[in-house]
């Protein structure tokens, strides 16, 4: 059931629903059309009667026009989905797999889980039936919260098709995105899927370079922009784009009139030309087993790859998959969420975009400076009710949580400590049992129900986390809240969750059990059960486009995916991932090393540290590179040389002054490195052979960063990189045994 603290703040949102053309000048969504048959017609009325809405949107909408009566699909009736007739499959012929971006594929179709394949319109469209009045989107303009209904997003979705069409996006081509989560961003993807295009996401932190790589590959012809930042990386590489038509801008407009430069406002206008029905007859010839979005690796090992996923791949994972994590249908109740990692990624755009419509949950943007810092303002005004984040996300929160409480008082600080210490032994000795003693629920009341409070999670019952594993020191933080993590295993090319934990599903540090419908099988099993993961199943994506060779490699005869990860089911079905296979470390000695395990036990001995890398592959022994935990630029959010606060306690707690990495390094800070020492050989002690252990180790002068190249948009390690970037560190430790 709902909670009752939702009530007023849907009386809260209706009230900004009346006000919105206030606050949002010419923004978002103007008045909808007074006529029009079905819901489009009761829509108007009720936005008549709010006053409101008159000059929203940017005039995406124009003031009286009207809807074409000819079309009943853009003037929808809400009456039942069976209107809407499945789309039809292509023969039984089509093979598994494909590379052609306008090639069609054959499902995975499996008995225990028969929903017949449908597109991403039929999917919105029956969500209007249900969600049409919904809030769906909300945005903050000039310090106040907006919000956009699933019947405004469906027309907003279908003008940027037709302005799509107008520019000449051509079937099979893409429309490449790069630009910070917002409605921008969801209406302009679900457009370009009506018109018949591929949805492109490019992180923003890619460079000039990284930009024409991808635009080229999926031959793009439209690229859609939210500042002159990144205006200025697509005018720098247009020429080497053949296939580009226009851009689009919507964060900031561009410095001066350019020719096929358009703002989102003169966009939204330029379709108005193209006929409703030219766009339904693209809408119905559409079918589930063809490409609507591309999503492109990160690139550790070489050119990112382009991820292609089919109509049934988003429609049926945004159903299942979400559903194995709880998520709760509007009816039931309307999930929030706060969208603020890249759509470009996966799983970000599974969970806010598609998984959203799906269900008609409320997703509210971030600022675009939320891991800066503003993130959680924003959660403690919207109050999720289900959150994602990626493992390093969550750990910015615990150390910023621990040096709060290192600044605090002693009396809230012991208070913190015993709070947490007695939830966390209780979710870890009854970690199924909703039965607590009263101590525990005493100390919940008095403490930890305040600290989930000041960061947003007051109403959240339920927090994930995916993209790279976690350490079992963040999750043992967060028990100690009493917030339980949970997690999902997939890949881009497996639409993301193929596994999921949630509430009724949850076993500690496991990564769930396969989603219904899904397969799983570990091939090369060792003595312990240890094998590579397999999956089949409905999430699996159609190839890798233009790479007959990655996709053969990835796909076997059967269909099965071979990800290149290891780990190991327990007898109820729960994955543990022990590592990645292309990871593993071989030493000279012949000896298979995992590092993942060994470089958490590290960081878990020595909260000093940020990141561990361990080295050793072709080598005699293994070696270690480190960095300190330090603070991050509020503006650029590169490492600074000042330690966390936190950092600075163990400093101080083993006899050091310090309080910037370089004078640690510098001066090689005979403390801290003492201590150091002592944490590596503890872990040592622990390993399970001689060959296990670390010899040789070095403290960097910097932190691992994105624009330092060590990480990946999604803070996953560039394991090749560090090698390259630290080559003479690392060879220093082996030229000395020689």
């Amino acid at each position: 059931m709902p909670d009752s603290r939702e009530a007023p703040q849907e009386s809260r949102q209706d009230a900004n629903l009346r006000t919105t053309q206030e606050n949002l000048g010419s923004r978002f969504l103007s008045r909808l059309p007074p006529g029009g048959p079905g819901c489009v017609h009761k829509l108007s009325l009720n936005l008549r009667d709010q006053q409101g809405l008159r000059r929203n949107v940017g005039s995406f909408l124009t003031d009286g026009q009207t809807l074409s009566k000819a079309s009943p699909r853009h003037a929808p009736e809400f009456s039942s989905p069976e209107k809407v007739t499945d789309a039809r499959l292509d023969s039984p012929e089509e093979a598994l797999w494909t590379t052609r971006a306008d090639g069609r594929v054959h499902l995975r179709m499996d008995p225990s889980c028969p929903q017949p394949p449908y597109t991403v319109h039929r999917m919105f469209y029956e969500a209007l039936d249900k969600y049409g009045d919904l809030s769906a989107l909300g945005f903050k303009r000039q310090g106040t919260w907006e919000y956009i209904s699933y019947s405004q997003y469906y027309l907003l979705a279908r003008k940027a098709a037709k302005g799509f069409l107008k520019l000449g996006l051509e079937r099979a081509h893409s429309v490449a995105i790069l630009g910070f989560n917002s409605p921008e961003w969801f209406f302009s993807a679900v457009g370009t899927v009506f018109a018949g295009g591929i949805v492109t996401g490019i992180y923003t932190t890619s460079s000039p370079e990284a930009c024409q790589y991808i635009a080229q590959d999926c031959h793009a012809n439209v690229i859609i922009v939210d500042t002159q930042k990144q205006l200025e990386k697509i005018l720098k590489i247009w020429k080497n784009l053949p296939h580009l038509k226009a851009v689009v801008t919507y964060r900031e407009p561009p410095p001066k009139k350019m020719a096929n430069v358009y703002t989102m406002e003169e966009f939204m206008e330029v379709g108005n030309e193209v006929p409703e029905e030219a766009l339904d007859t693209i809408i119905d010839a559409q079918q589930p087993n063809q490409c609507c979005v591309l999503v492109y690796t990160s690139g550790t090992t070489g050119n990112p790859k382009g991820v292609m996923l089919s109509q049934d791949n988003i429609t049926w994972t945004a159903r299942y998959g979400s559903q194995a994590g709880d998520i709760q249908p509007a009816e039931v109740q309307q999930e929030v969420v706060v969208s603020y990692l890249p759509l470009s990624h996966i799983a970000a755009q599974i969970y806010d975009l598609w998984t959203g419509i799906q269900w008609g949950a409320q997703v509210c943007f971030a600022e675009p400076d939320a891991l800066k810092g503003s993130l959680v303002n924003t959660l403690r005004e919207v109050e999720p009710t289900s959150h994602m984040g990626v493992p390093r996300v969550w750990e910015k929160i615990m150390e910023r949580i621990q040096e709060v409480a290192a600044q605090s008082g002693f009396i809230w600080r012991k208070m913190l400590l015993w709070a947490m210490s007695v939830n966390l032994e209780q979710n870890l000795t009854c970690p199924g049992s909703d039965l607590k003693p009263f101590t525990t629920r005493l100390a919940d009341y008095l403490v930890l129900a305040k600290v989930r409070q000041a960061l947003g999670f007051a109403r959240c019952q339920k927090n994930f986390y995916g993209a790279a594993p976690m350490t079992v020191e963040t999750q043992n933080f967060f028990l100690g809240l009493n917030i339980r993590l949970y997690a999902g295993y997939g890949l881009s090319e497996t639409s993301g969750p193929h596994f999921m934990s949630s509430p009724y599903n949850y076993r500690l540090y496991s990564s769930g059990k396969v989603v219904p419908g899904c397969q799983v099988k570990l091939v090369n099993q060792d003595a312990e059960g240890i094998g590579e993961i397999c999956l089949w199943g409905r999430t699996i994506f159609m190839g890798y486009l233009n790479m007959e060779d990655k996709t053969s490699e990835a796909l076997d005869a059967d269909g099965w995916l071979h990800t290149g990860d290891a780990g190991r089911l327990d007898a109820d079905g729960f994955l543990y991932i022990t590592g990645r296979l292309k990871e593993l470390i071989i030493t000279a000695g012949g000896e298979n090393v995992p590092p993942v395990p060994i470089e958490e036990a590290v960081k878990t001995e020595l909260p000093i540290i940020s990141n561990a890398m361990l080295i050793g592959d072709q080598r005699k022994f293994l070696s270690m590179l480190l960095t300190l935990k330090c603070t991050l630029d509020p503006d650029t959010s590169d490492p600074t040389d000042n330690l966390t606060e936190w950092a600075v306690e163990f400093c101080q707690r083993v006899g050091s002054k310090a309080t910037t990495v370089s004078e640690i390094v510098r001066k090689k800070d005979e403390a801290v490195y003492q201590a150091i020492e002592e944490g590596i050989q503890r872990v040592n002690m622990n390993a399970a052979a001689q060959p296990y252990h670390i010899q040789k180790w070095a403290i960097l002068e910097k932190d691992f960063s994105i624009s330092g190249g060590e990480l990946g948009p999604t803070m996953k390690l560039k394991r090749l990189i560090v090698l390259e970037k630290y080559k003479d560190i690392i060879d220093s430790f082996y030229q000395e045994q020689k």
